[in-house]
């Protein structure tokens, strides 16, 4: 069978696999057509423009098969995980300005004693907003320490994810922005006095950071971003996948397409939990990935111009965002923004075994601005961020991260465990 034929095949029997060989190859050519303009641009950019302009033919002709518009189904768990497929009901409800009702959970604070407060004031109220496929059940392993220290925890769903309306499809990232808005205003004005803090883990991370750039962004205490997803991912990319959603909006890829494993966290009991979690989301529409990916630029650019004390991690495992991206973003950061590095945390910081060292420094900076954080990870951050800076490459590490974790082969494992 001739090489032209082979690949002929391989596109209408295989089109997502093809889709994402496509993506990958328009990052590559985006970032090297960058870094060709700069030396012989006369020379090399009518090259790139001809080589990204096939691949996006191909994307064409990719998505031309059908593609399936269903979402996997809730894996049953076996009886040792039985309770991580616990449905936790929501403990309150923001009401949004267009009706919507975004559910929601919330972990009350305690006294120094233990006990629930009586007629006092939490100490710090703390917005948490989840990640892409995520729902308000991300923060249940964090949640109690920092109900221990007086702070009291509120996770939405976002909007498109978990319960809250519009599931599976992309709501739009204005939309989305304005629900954290809102819920932080309602919050504020609930607890007047008591100072609020948003957080946001990867995606939530994104959305935090385009809040918190806008003008007229919320008075609030600090803003901390756990690995937010912040990838510029290029126009050649970008534009495969704006024709791939107007294609097949609804086309739902769940990961599997891709052959490479990737791990969000080294804590096994809380991927199990996500993976059986019903909230979680298994599959990935072209229309959400789209936007998603809009969204990222649009958090990369709003760097330059956040508001307020801002704590940003990021994991040296981290195989989710590239470390290039990150540095991007971090060279982009003010005065305002301290930097913390984890040599040794994946994605999901506050689901990772180690965990402890990120909570600390969460607490050491959100009650005492002024002292160096407990972990040295602002130290360790120059030192990352001085030997990244300028690295502007497509990283070794960068994966398709924004597809449903691959989570099967790691659960099946701990079955036979």
């Amino acid at each position: 069978m001739c090489s032209k034929v082979k690949r002929i095949r391989a596109i209408l029997l295989y089109p997502h696999v093809t889709i994402y060989h496509f993506l990958i190859s328009c990052v590559f050519y985006s970032r090297k057509q960058q870094q060709q303009n700069t030396s012989a641009p006369h020379i090399r950019a009518p090259y790139i423009r001809a080589r990204c302009t096939q691949i996006l033919a191909f994307g064409f002709l990719a998505c031309l098969p059908a593609c399936t518009t269903q979402l996997p189904q809730a894996p049953k768990p076996p009886a040792q995980f039985r309770q991580a497929a616990a449905l936790i009901p929501p403990d309150r409800i923001f009401y949004m300005k267009d009706g919507a009702r975004i559910p929601a959970r919330v972990w009350a604070a305690k006294s120094a004693t233990g006990g629930h407060l009586r007629g006092e004031r939490p100490r710090a109220l703390l917005l948490m907003l989840h990640g892409f496929n995520d729902s308000r059940d991300a923060w249940e392993t964090v949640a109690p320490v920092f109900v221990a220290h007086g702070i009291t925890v509120i996770a939405p769903d976002q909007r498109g994810f978990g319960a809250a309306p519009q599931r599976s499809y992309w709501a739009g990232s204005a939309r989305m922005v304005a629900d954290a808005r809102e819920e932080a205003l309602t919050l504020m004005r609930e607890n007047p006095g008591v100072p609020l803090y948003l957080a946001g883990e990867s995606m939530g991370g994104a959305i935090v950071m385009v809040l918190m750039a806008q003008p007229d962004a919320p008075p609030v205490a600090g803003s901390i971003l756990l690995a937010p997803a912040v990838w510029q991912l290029g126009f050649g990319a970008t534009s495969l996948l704006d024709v791939i959603a107007a294609l097949c909006p609804n086309g739902v890829v769940t990961g599997r397409e891709v052959h490479r494993h990737v791990l969000a966290s080294d804590n096994i009991s809380a991927l199990i939990r996500l993976y059986y979690d019903p909230l979680s989301l298994r599959g990935t529409r072209f229309i959400a990935l789209q936007g998603l990916v809009h969204l990222m630029d649009q958090a990369a650019r709003a760097a330059l111009n956040l508001h307020g004390r801002v704590l940003c991690f990021y994991g040296g495992r981290d195989q989710l965002i590239p470390p290039w991206a990150m540095a991007e973003v971090w060279h982009r950061f003010g005065k305002n923004v301290r930097r913390d590095f984890f040599s040794q945390g994946y994605h999901l910081l506050l689901r990772d075994r180690d965990r402890s060292l990120v909570e600390q420094d969460i607490l050491s900076w959100m009650f005492y601005p002024d002292r160096f954080l407990p972990s040295g990870g602002d130290n360790t951050a120059s030192v990352w961020f001085a030997q990244r800076e300028g690295e502007t490459h497509l990283g070794s590490q960068s994966v398709l991260w924004f597809l449903p974790a691959r989570l099967d082969a790691l659960i099946a494992m701990n079955k036979q465990g």
